[in-house]
């Protein structure tokens, strides 16, 4: 995560006339900067500005319609449905009740080990319990570009709700919500807290650290023994008279029993986690709980090809039910795997087209024109490159020959990363206030938004706990946390 400056914010004064004398009092500050300031203070005692400038702050949250209310809400208890049936299709699949090229698709560049641990009877119904889906608002509707089962933008969501709630905005999830959600992972039925819980956070993850910090902070401000923990802070023991061990964290507040920990790592990055295979081997003996669970099929961006490949659209609707189905497939783009494989000369990869003309063949697009790439390339998963939008590439926005050179990095890389093409679809332009810190000024700008709505479960109850808009400049191809975006949590209408 990047950062802005610690020495506090140039916020500009209402007063546009010469700059006042020495001995002069400060004109005083208007509303618009008055808000920043506010917001930039609850930033910093976060310790999410620092160093340099991350992003921009805007007086105001991001401006929802009743319209986007109602998507959102809805949205939350799809995607809970998608999951489950996901993890369903994938298992019937190693099973042999569904096609076998399902869980193969899937398994492809896995450790062995690592999927014969996810599959064990013990985990078969566990799934991700936190869900951020990427969204873009389109001139015709709502666009998933992908979802993430291990999302980053908690705690800077989380501290964004409570700046600005504390301004008195009505705020999608509300002001609270971020914790509230999170806090609910981690409670039994009757809604107690059940334990210790241990925030892991990998080096891989770093820049994450401050926040998830700010999250266990706030957790224990709440009445909850939670701790964000290095997996060094980590130890194992063996109870007497038995043969598993129990896991206790190193904290300020001396060294303590877990009972839950969020796994706030990347799979791929499994080996260079010290004591992952003891943290997993406690978890498998069900000494402690970990989410997101440990199923790297949970965690693939080609899932949105599975939901749209036309042999699984009978397991879809009976698993989903048919409105869901209909719903997510008019959400999610149409979403292809890169398979070098040939196809039977009978054959066409479905529903891809290039003029107008099916295709059989991925290389057939590597001499296809600007116009005709309007699509986007990037790892499907369990790869350093498939998060942060470090793997994604624009199809029309980079000349022909790169455009084949990815292609066929993405072909080659099929055994071990595969990669997924998948339509691009334009945001629409909002404009938006911030407050420029180059010239200490409040600015204007007119960029495009990506919404991160936040869902936590608990059982099969869905909340909503806030959207984080990242609204970037409208020249931007790839909508992500960069320095010249505007990051705001998403304001309920108003009345």
């Amino acid at each position: 995560m990047a950062h802005v400056p610690a020495t506090g914010p140039v916020i500009p004064h209402c007063s546009e006339t010469a700059a006042p004398s020495a001995l002069s009092p400060a004109p005083p500050l208007c509303e618009e900067s008055r808000r920043c300031l506010s917001v930039h203070h609850a930033l910093q005692a976060a310790g999410l500005f620092e160093s340099t400038p991350a992003w921009r702050v805007s007086p105001v949250p991001f401006q929802l319609t009743a319209q986007d209310v109602s998507f959102f809400e809805r949205l939350g208890p799809q995607l809970w449905s998608f999951s489950k049936a996901l993890n369903r299709l994938y298992l019937d699949s190693v099973k042999g009740k569904q096609p076998f090229w399902v869980h193969q698709y899937l398994d492809q560049g896995k450790p062995p080990a690592l999927l014969e641990y996810a599959r064990m009877k013990r985990f078969r119904e566990a799934v991700p319990h936190v869900i951020r889906p990427d969204v873009i608002p389109t001139e015709t509707g709502m666009t998933i570009t992908e979802l993430d089962s291990v999302p980053g933008g908690i705690g800077m969501t989380g501290t964004l709700s409570s700046a600005y709630g504390a301004l008195g905005d009505a705020l999608a999830g509300g002001a609270d919500g971020m914790i509230d959600g999170f806090a609910t992972l981690f409670r039994d039925r009757s809604g107690e807290d059940v334990g210790c819980v241990a925030i892991v956070v990998s080096d891989e993850a770093e820049d994450y650290r401050n926040e998830m910090d700010w999250v266990a902070c706030r957790l224990r401000a709440a009445g909850a023994d939670a701790y964000c923990v290095h997996p060094r802070d980590l130890r194992f023991t063996e109870d007497e008279g038995s043969l598993s061990p129990a896991l206790f964290a190193r904290t300020p507040s001396g060294e303590r029993p877990v009972s839950h920990v969020y796994r706030f790592f990347e799979l791929f990055d499994l080996d260079n986690i010290p004591k992952s295979e003891l943290l997993m081997y406690t978890a498998k003996k069900g000494r402690v709980s970990v989410t997101p669970p440990y199923k790297p099929w949970m965690e693939e961006k080609l899932a949105f090809a599975l939901l749209h490949h036309p042999i699984l659209e009978g397991f879809w609707s009976d698993a989903l039910g048919p409105d869901v189905f209909d719903s997510l497939r008019g959400v999610m783009p149409k979403t292809w795997i890169v398979d070098p494989r040939p196809v039977p000369p009978s054959a066409i990869i479905p529903d891809l087209t290039l003029d107008g003309k099916a295709v059989s063949d991925w290389r057939q697009l590597a001499h296809a024109t600007q116009k005709q790439r309007q699509c986007v390339l990037k790892p499907s998963g369990f790869s350093e490159l498939a998060w942060g939008s470090r793997g994604v590439v624009v199809g029309h926005d980079i000349p022909q020959s790169a455009w084949a050179a990815k292609l066929e990095h993405a072909l080659d890389s099929f055994s071990s990363t595969p990669y997924v093409f998948q339509a691009f679809h334009k945001g629409r332009s909002y404009e938006m206030t911030y407050w420029d810190e180059r010239t200490g000024q409040l600015a204007s700008m007119e960029g495009r938004a990506r919404l991160s709505p936040y869902y936590f479960v608990s059982g099969d109850e869905v909340t909503l706990g806030g959207i984080l808009a990242t609204v970037c400049p409208k020249d931007k191809k790839v909508l992500h946390g960069m320095r010249d975006a505007i990051l705001a949590p998403c304001a309920l209408p108003t009345r």
